[in-house]
This record gives structure tokens, C-alpha cells and sequence, in this order.
């Protein structure tokens, strides 16, 4: 539920302009009229755009497991929480509600960094019972948004797994990532790293309202030309696909991919769980209302009747056939442009622990 007291149509550079309430909010608040004017005096007033707010956090524990069989790995690691790269349909809006902050304006306004990954990591790698599996880095927020350039917490992740000869793989939509070549180079000639930069669109004015402070489709296109040159396996991620809206540049976008340098292709549909699901109607009906309504219809087509659907098996792909058809678009395209589906298989069996590292003066 957003505030009700007036907001700005759009704030240049964000996702959405409103602090929608999370699910988890016991009180409501809306304005009302006083008899003074207070809301069109609220209405006409000029506010500054919300700057970004980093917020540190000391984690208890960096590395996640996971056993869901429609994700391709089983340990993941997030350095941040929250992401100023402001992507309206992004899934992991909702984790804010858990810091009790809003799934809208705050989870591109308020960062939280993981000061600490670099020591927990350490930690947790040194363990006994560890075991190493391939950890998946940036799969809720991204890795690599605008304040990795000051705080270098996850330059600090790769450096650690680069020592311990880990597996991991990267997804992002950021070209920061090129800063860490030196890093992760080495470890991909090694065969212990893939990477996944997501391209939504290739039509700029889309994606400075879909994705605003994310970097620009040919700048993503460039950073897949850069690591593949540096010998880093790479896909490109179209995601999400958006009926109506990206869904046409499937076939571009699998092309623009193909002759960038990229490995392979992979897909997911919009996913709109809790409150994401209002952020992106009112998101629709600001900037597409002329097809907000048949956006919404095949959508909903695709989950069962709902605007969202959790089951496992079917939240990534959908079901119907609008998601079959998506599916058939994406394999000829792959098939046409000399791609693959698959991520190659990479070496788990180097590791070495971190205390072994430093006693044999490598760490």
C-alpha cells in the first residue's frame, strides 16, 4: 500500500518515486484534507530527489545454501542488501520488509553493506565441515552497484575465492565489473568462473525507465566483449521478459549478444512477488497506460490467473502458452545465433582453505 499523501509522478534516476508500505506494517497513513489546503500545498511543494544512504551491517554469516530445484546452485553470496540500480521489476524489492523499511523508494535509497564479507567469508571457508560448491555472487542484489566503486566489498569476495581457488559464478547488470578483470581473468582460465550480465533492453530510453541507474544496454554489450576477450566464459541473461514491453527484442537482443562475444543465452519472465506486484502496475500505468491492461492480461496468463505464482518449476519460466511461446522464441533464436543454453561445468576440486593459505604464504 503507498502512502497517500501526493507524490511526485517520478524522481529522475529512481525506480519509483513512493515508500510503499511492506506487508509486515501494522499502521496506515493518508493524508486528508484539513480545511487549509495542506494537500495542495504538499502537491505543488518542490522536493530535492532522496540521495542514496549506505547503511553498514556487521553479518552474522555471508554465505546462503539453497536447495530449490529450479536454481542452478546450490550457495550464494550477496554483499549488499538493497540496490540503487532502481529495476522496478526487481524480486528481491520485498527483502527490505524484513529490515522494516519499504520495498519502493528505500530499497534504492538505502544500502545495506556487509562491511564484514571479506572476514566471514574467510570464516566460513575455513570451517571443518565446509564443503565447496560453486558460489553464485549477486543473485538478489547486485554486486556491483554504484557503491562497490567506494567500498570494494565484493573485489574483497573475489580476492578471497581467488586465493582459496573457489568456484563461483557473477550475474550483473553492471559494467563495474570490468574493474575486477585482473581478479577474475585468472580464475576463469583456471575454470573456476562464469559470469552473467543481464540486458533487458537494447532501447536506451527503456531502460533509463525500467532500469535508471543501471548501465546503458550498450555499455552491458561492451562488458561482454571486454571479459570475453579477457577469456571469461559469459552469457547474457534476457531478463525479465516483459509481455508487450521487452518481449519484442527477444530476437535482437539474442543477436546484439551473439556478436558481443557471449557464450550463452538464458531467460526468466517478470516475476512479481508481494509488493513488487503494485510498484509495477503503478509503474505500467505512468509510463505504458495505453498497454497496462494487456501487459497485466498476459502476465497473468502466464501465472495461472495471478499476477504471481511461486511453485517451483514453473516461477522462472511460467506456464501457458504465451510461456511457451517465449520459450520456443528463445531456443531459435539461441539455435540462429550459434549459442548455447548451458553454463559449462567448472572445477570445485582446487580448493584449498583459507588457513592453509596463509601457511603456505599465499594469502
Amino acid at each position: 500500500m503507498a502512502d497517500h499523501l501526493p507524490q511526485p509522478s517520478s524522481i529522475k534516476g529512481r525506480g519509483t518515486a513512493v515508500r510503499i508500505a511492506h506487508r509486515f506494517e501494522r499502521d496506515a497513513r493518508e493524508g486528508f484534507d484539513d480545511g487549509w489546503g495542506t494537500l495542495d500545498q504538499v502537491a505543488g511543494e518542490e522536493t530535492l530527489a532522496p540521495s542514496t544512504t549506505v547503511i553498514e551491517e556487521r553479518a552474522r554469516s555471508v554465505i546462503a545454501t539453497n536447495d530449490s530445484p529450479d536454481i542452478p546452485f546450490g550457495q550464494s553470496l550477496n554483499p549488499y542488501r538493497g540496490c540503487e540500480h532502481g529495476c522496478i521489476y526487481c524480486y528481491a524489492r520485498p527483502t527490505h520488509s524484513y529490515l522494516d523499511l519499504s520495498p519502493g523508494l528505500d530499497f534504492e535509497t538505502k544500502i545495506i553493506a556487509k562491511v564484514n564479507v571479506v572476514e566471514r567469508l574467510e570464516e566460513e571457508l575455513g570451517r571443518p565441515r565446509y564443503r565447496p560448491s560453486v558460489i553464485h555472487i549477486g543473485g538478489a542484489t547486485d554486486a556491483y552497484q554504484p557503491v562497490e566503486r567506494r567500498l570494494c566489498l565484493t573485489r574483497g569476495v573475489l580476492d578471497v575465492l581467488g586465493r582459496c581457488r573457489h568456484a563461483y559464478t557473477i550475474v550483473t547488470k553492471s559494467s563495474g565489473i570490468e574493474r575486477d578483470l585482473d581478479l577474475i581473468g585468472p580464475a576463469a582460465q583456471a575454470g573456476r568462473v562464469w559470469v552473467s550480465i543481464s540486458i533487458t533492453t537494447l532501447d536506451g530510453a527503456l531502460a533509463r525507465i525500467l532500469e535508471p541507474r543501471a548501465a546503458a544496454p550498450h555499455r552491458r554489450l561492451r562488458t561482454v566483449t571486454a571479459l570475453a576477450r579477457a577469456g571469461v566464459p559469459v552469457g547474457v541473461n534476457v531478463a525479465p521478459v516483459i509481455p508487450f514491453i521487452n518481449e519484442p527484442e527477444i530476437e535482437q537482443i539474442v543477436e546484439a549478444a551473439a556478436q558481443a562475444g557471449a557464450h550463452s543465452i538464458h531467460y526468466t519472465v517478470l516475476r512479481l512477488p508481494w509488493e513488487v506486484s503494485p510498484l509495477f502496475r503503478q509503474w505500467l500505468q505512468q509510463h505504458f497506460p495505453d498497454r497496462a491492461e494487456r501487459v497485466m492480461a498476459r502476465v497473468r496468463e502466464m501465472r495461472g490467473g495471478q499476477d504471481y505464482r511461486a511453485e517451483f518449476g514453473t516461477r522462472m519460466k511460467g506456464e501457458g502458452i504465451w510461456a511457451q511461446l517465449i520459450a520456443q522464441r528463445i531456443e531459435k533464436a539461441v539455435r540462429r545465433a550459434g549459442l548455447t543454453r548451458h553454463v559449462p561445468p567448472l572445477d570445485e576440486s582446487a580448493f584449498v582453505p583459507p588457513q592453509q593459505v596463509r601457511q603456505g604464504s599465499l594469502f
